[in-house]
């Protein structure tokens, strides 16, 4: 140890201790401010590169109709094109709990309107006075449908000339 000191001292660095519990214990001489610094560059690259998936909501009763039903949809398809995961929650109120089948079918039609973005993570469940599901981005989705319409506007562009 004594002699892992001077070294440090000779070379103006420190002397980190590894392994205290080994026989002997091991150390390493360096620059323990400089080991800090890069350690936290490091992490806060690894940050950077994170994906952060936001969960959006969508919230219905079974008494909604097509039409606005059709709007929280298209909102939908949205946010998962965006790369976002959607949880499309059904609330009853007073004796619609008696149909939970009503909400059962609006749910799994969304899910079906939304398969060609998305992939249903979580099954249309009850929890107290609500039932929901949660869909998520599928992978390639997106890019499937981008690369399906192009050809289509170079057609019309053609069409156009």
């Amino acid at each position: 140890m004594k002699q892992a000191l001077q070294i440090a001292r000779d070379a103006d660095l420190d002397v980190v201790e590894v392994s205290p519990n080994a026989t002997p214990p091991v150390c390493r001489v360096m620059d323990f401010g400089k080991f800090i610094y890069e350690r936290a560059k490091k992490e806060r690259e690894a940050k950077k590169s994170q994906t952060k998936i936001e969960v959006k909501e969508i919230r219905l009763r079974p008494k909604t109709n097509e039409a606005h039903r059709g709007f929280k949809v298209d909102d939908a398809r949205r946010w998962l094109l965006q790369g976002n995961k959607v949880r499309v929650t059904i609330k009853f109120r007073g004796r619609e709990m008696d149909y939970p089948e009503i909400a059962l079918e609006d749910l799994k039609e969304i899910a079906e309107s939304l398969a060609d973005v998305s992939t249903v993570e979580q099954a249309p469940q009850m929890e107290g006075r609500t039932m929901l599901v949660v869909l998520a981005p599928s992978k390639g989705g997106a890019k499937k449908k981008e690369k399906g319409e192009q050809p289509k506007a170079e057609k019309e562009a053609e069409v156009q000339s």
